[in-house]
Parts: structure tokens; sequence; C-alpha cells
């Protein structure tokens, strides 16, 4: 058996934030931090996820906003260590985060192609090659002498979605690159992303569009308040998840986790 593209074993992660609400002036914030007499919580983002990708694999990533699916995109990207756990991803990864994510905002459309190709590994020559193919895609002609700063968050979107998907990459992790976008354009990602599954290129994809989820994804990880509620085969995760939806929110952190393997 082949190793998995992504392969997360027992990860969690927690952030510390300040629990004392209720100081009001500077002057009282500085006297406590002196005295030690902060007071913090933990807020637990990611609590022990477990969960593997086989290489060409596409796995929709679902669950009500807060649930930790961001978080865990950022995990497999690199940007965010786990307090706890391995968070193993075998191959070249192309990223689309967090909408400006390795952009510039000063510099131009074409420039930040560039920039956001040499974050990506890609040399300047590649891009070079890429460059024709990444404009189109991206339908920004009229504006990719333009700063980014200029454009709005839906052709900051193309233009991401774009770069990420025409770097060769191996792996791509995707948070909600459809939902800016308008509907000539979701059809285009769509198809793209249809075409790099049949090529075996693995793929991560946060959405709350379970219909693309059902038609594109092999399995699907349902997070619930940073935990894994269920991880198997869309046709089954994605009726139970729409079963909780219609019943309202959850209550408590049960697990009920369905095996899946291959």
């Amino acid at each position: 058996m082949s190793e998995a593209s992504v392969d997360f074993q027992h990860v969690s992660l927690r952030y510390r934030i300040l629990a004392d609400r209720g100081i009001n002036s500077f002057k009282e914030w500085a006297i406590r931090w002196i005295t030690r007499r902060m007071r913090y919580q933990e807020l637990v983002a990611l609590s022990d996820v477990s969960f593997s990708v086989s290489a060409g694999h596409t796995v929709g990533i679902i669950g009500h906003n807060g649930a930790g699916k961001s978080t865990l995109l950022r995990v497999a990207a690199g940007i965010l260590r786990p307090t706890a756990g391995t968070a193993i991803v075998r191959g070249r990864q192309a990223p689309v985060i967090e909408l400006g994510l390795g952009f510039e905002a000063e510099l131009s459309g074409v420039e930040n192609i560039y920039f956001n190709g040499a974050l990506l590994g890609r040399s300047p020559a590649e891009m070079k090659e890429r460059l024709g193919e990444i404009v189109a895609f991206a339908d920004l002609h009229e504006f990719i002498d333009q700063p980014i700063r200029t454009y709005s968050t839906g052709m900051v979107a193309r233009l991401a979605f774009a770069v990420a998907t025409t770097v060769d990459a191996q792996i791509l992790l995707l948070d909600e690159v459809m939902a800016v976008g308008d509907a000539s354009f979701v059809i285009k990602c769509q198809r793209r992303l249809e075409a790099f599954r049949d090529a075996g290129v693995t793929i991560l994809l946060v959405t709350h569009d379970l219909t693309a989820v059902e038609r594109m994804c092999d399995e699907v990880l349902w997070l619930d308040k940073g935990v894994v509620r269920a991880y198997g085969p869309a046709s089954e995760i994605v009726p139970m998840y729409r079963e909780s939806v219609a019943e309202g929110p959850t209550v408590g952190g049960a697990i009920e986790t369905t095996t899946h393997s291959g």
C-alpha cells in the first residue's frame, strides 16, 4: 500500500487567549502584567484530529463556521504548527487558504504572479511560461498590470486560484475558493478541479457547497468544534451532515467517526 498524501495523527491545536475582559485601562493591564496577575484561558481549535488521504483522492472538509476547517488547512500547509500530534503532507503543495495570502497589495497582478510563484517554489522562468495561461484563466487581461489593492475580492480569488492550479502541484489545499466568484468562474473552477482529480492530484477542499462535495469528493471530513464527527465516503457523510443541520446545532463534543480505508 502506498503512503498517504496527507496523514494527520492525533493533531490538536490550542491557543492561549486573555481571559481578563474587564480590564478598562492600559495602567490596569500593565499592573496585572507586571505582577503576573493576568488570567488566560485556552481555546481549542483542533482536538485529537486523525485522518489519512490516499494519493489522488479529493476530500471535502465540511462543518459549521468555527468548526476548525480553515485551521486544519493552515496546519496542512505548514502555516500553523500543531500543539500535539503529527501532520504529514507528502508532495508539492499549492494552497489557496486565505484571500490575498501570498500577494502584495502594492504590486501589480503580473508582479504578484511571479511573487506567488516564488513562494510556491517556482522559478521566474517557469512562471513566465505560465503567465498567459494564468491571466487567461483568471480573466484579468485589462487589470493585470494594476496593483492588487485595486482588485475586488472576486478578482483576487480568481488570480489566486489560477496561480495555484497552474504550477504542477501534487496537493491542492483550497478554502472556499468558489465562494467569491461569479457563476461562470465557479464552473471553470469545478471543471479544472475535476481535471486535476482525474490526473491524480490530491485535493483538500473546504466548502459549504454540499452539492459540489457530493459530485467531486471521494471522502468527506466532518469537523464540529475542532473535533472529527465523521470521516468516510461522501455518499455516507453528506447525508449525515444534512440531517444534523436540519436537526439544529449539536450539543457537546461527542465523536461519531465513520472509518474508511483505502
